[in-house]
């Protein structure tokens, strides 16, 4: 099966519908530090306090209808630690396993470096038991550089994470 074609676009309050399809399914948020909404109004309080308001969210959109399947998101970091900013991203379940969140990662890399100048370093964290996720990022070429043990929570329980970092050097 071919892979669908995206793009990366701003959130919109119109995307509410699509959104509640893919951060509704529990198996999509599973390892994702937010709960699944469960109706078009959370999904659009989704979309008005946590997509529009970030610094760089991004709806994963499809090029032939422009539907919203999934997010990627770049978080810098401040101070000291402005370097540096984290990656994190979701695909709609009915996309899995067809080249799309590597796509969208790639894209997001690319972009992010141009959206913050003083960014070298990407890095995402991953829960040991999430092979996809860890599949998608050395795909892009993110290098695993270890695991975090008890790192962070996740549905409510403390979890063992892979610390995965993608350096532009040529900054």
């Amino acid at each position: 099966m071919e892979s669908p074609k995206i793009f990366l676009r701003p959130f919109n309050l119109s995307d509410a519908e699509e959104v509640l399809k893919w951060a509704g399914d529990d198996d999509v948020t599973r390892y994702l530090r937010w709960d699944s909404v469960k109706t078009i109004e959370e999904a659009q309080q989704l979309i008005l306090q946590k997509a529009i308001p970030h610094p760089w969210r991004r709806s994963i959109s499809l090029l032939d209808d422009g539907r919203s399947i999934g997010c990627v998101s770049i978080r810098p970091d401040s101070g000291d630690g402005s370097c540096r900013a984290n990656l994190g991203y979701a695909v709609s379940k009915e996309f899995w396993g067809r080249g799309i969140a590597t796509a969208a990662v790639r894209m997001a890399v690319d972009q992010a470096f141009e959206a913050f100048p003083a960014v070298v370093r990407l890095q995402a964290v991953v829960e040991v038991e999430n092979k996809a996720s860890q599949k998608v990022l050395e795909k892009v070429g993110f290098e695993k550089e270890g695991l975090l043990k008890k790192y962070g929570f996740c549905k409510g329980v403390v979890r063992d994470m892979f610390l995965y970092s993608f350096v532009n050097y040529a900054k």
